[in-house]
């Protein structure tokens, strides 16, 4: 499958930069300080609720991991290319713009998954001393994944707009930021427009997960703005047609 194709060079691409290298020391390094420091924060004042009590405290933070990160993985995707003139080169390739999508979305979300990865280190060592209920700790892992596909959607699709991975990476930092503060001023408008917005904020979406509980309605609004994110960033290279780039 030729996305697969594109995936591995991608992945190539980033495990071959110093750049990857920090962003995922970086990820570790904040995802272990502040379980480290949610865990002492459940132990003196948790009242030994793990979902309300820990987990919840450890998700929350690590979106924010989460939300630092991945503008910077997604912000060379189709920008590098693009600066470099190499998508030009891929352009003349047998393969489909679907395929250059996917695989470079594939990539970026086996990266993600790399550098969660190693975070359930955290946990497992608290298990050897204090047995849990694993089940809402799978439930926050499910939501933070599906946070962060969506995550890469919108940065990939943002990337493929530009040239300059700087810009890139602001505007997927202010797009996903909208995203969680659109319901924070409840005074802007009415209480239902406001209801309408809880309903489209990533953040508020996340928050069962993060207290270990799964809504279908919210696995399908990450699938759904993921899959929206795609589809733009299939039309921005399809857009090249009526620009006469090809």
């Amino acid at each position: 499958m030729k996305a697969l194709v594109i995936c591995r060079r991608e992945l190539r691409s980033y495990f071959s930069s110093f750049i990857a290298y920090v962003l995922l020391a970086v990820f570790l390094l904040l995802s272990g300080y502040f379980f480290y420091s949610d865990l002492i924060f459940f132990v003196l004042f948790g009242g030994y609720v793990l979902p309300t009590g820990l987990w919840q405290y450890v998700f929350l933070d690590m979106r924010l991991c989460a939300l630092l990160v991945l503008p910077l993985v997604t912000m060379r995707l189709f920008a590098e290319e693009k600066k470099l003139g190499t998508i030009e080169l891929l352009w003349t390739y047998p393969v489909s713009d679907a395929a250059i999508v996917l695989g470079k979305f594939l990539a970026a979300w086996l990266f993600f998954l790399a550098m969660l990865l190693p975070t359930l280190l955290n946990p497992a060592v608290f298990y050897r001393f204090y047995q849990f209920d694993i089940g809402p700790l799978a439930a926050a892992y499910l939501g933070i994944v599906l946070l962060g596909t969506a995550f890469i959607a919108c940065g990939l699709f943002i990337s493929s707009l530009t040239e300059n991975q700087v810009v890139s990476a602001m505007v997927t930092y202010g797009i996903l930021v909208f995203f969680w503060f659109v319901t924070w001023n409840e005074e802007v408008a009415e209480q239902r427009i406001v209801r309408a917005l809880l309903r489209l904020s990533l953040f508020d979406r996340f928050f069962n997960f993060s207290r270990g509980v799964i809504d279908i309605r919210d696995v399908v609004f990450f699938a759904v703005f993921t899959a929206l994110f795609l589809f733009f960033t299939l039309q921005s290279l399809g857009s090249r047609a009526w620009r006469g780039v090809r």
